[in-house]
């Protein structure tokens, strides 16, 4: 894995635990020589990401929307920054950019990119790993209603393995560098979902 790409909050949260991830999920992909994708903001958990990332020495490219460099005020620090026309074309670029996907905590935006990306490796359309760090239990809701999907019907037992869990950055990076992605040929033409 050379690049992961990281969603998360705009904003610090509550909670210190959601910085301290941050902070240590950047620490981390630094240490491991893994670069870092993420929405290009300096603000919020993403500027303690990036932060982190670039203070122990690793690479970061961020990726944002020509709108959102003034609203999200674009990082200044980033080792390449990508500025792009909207947000589908900044979503297309770093899922091209990347490995493997991590979600720490945020809001709307955080939940919709990580959704798409699962929902694109659903579809066969990458076979990267997707993961959440989750942080004081922050993604515990979520993952109760993904284990309510499949008890509904509505994915069956082997999407439902499509995202990955782990509460320590450390835990999570070992998970998405084992993943093997379940979706394959035979899935795609049973119409699995």
């Amino acid at each position: 894995m050379k690049r992961i790409c990281v969603f998360c909050g705009s904003r610090e949260g509550t909670s210190p635990a959601y910085a301290e991830a941050a902070k240590a999920l950047g620490g981390l992909l630094a240490r491991e020589g893994i670069g870092l994708i993420y929405g290009g903001g300096g603000i919020g958990l993403m500027k303690l990401l990036a932060d982190a990332v670039l203070d122990a020495g690793g690479t970061v490219t961020g990726v944002i929307p020509h709108a959102l460099t003034i609203q999200e005020i674009a990082h200044p620090r980033v080792t390449d920054l990508r500025v792009v026309r909207s947000m589908h074309e900044r979503k297309a670029l770093m899922a091209e950019l990347s490995d493997a996907f991590i979600a720490l905590p945020g809001g709307y935006g955080t939940l919709e990119e990580f959704c798409e990306v699962v929902t694109w490796a659903q579809l066969g359309l990458h076979r990267k790993p997707c993961g959440l760090l989750n942080v004081a239990g922050f993604y515990d809701p979520l993952l109760a209603q993904l284990d309510r999907q499949v008890a509904e019907g509505f994915l069956s037992q082997t999407m439902g393995t499509l995202v990955i869990e782990a509460k320590e950055p450390e835990q999570l990076l070992a998970s998405l560098q084992a993943y093997r992605s379940p979706v394959t040929e035979r899935w795609m033409k049973r119409g699995e979902s």
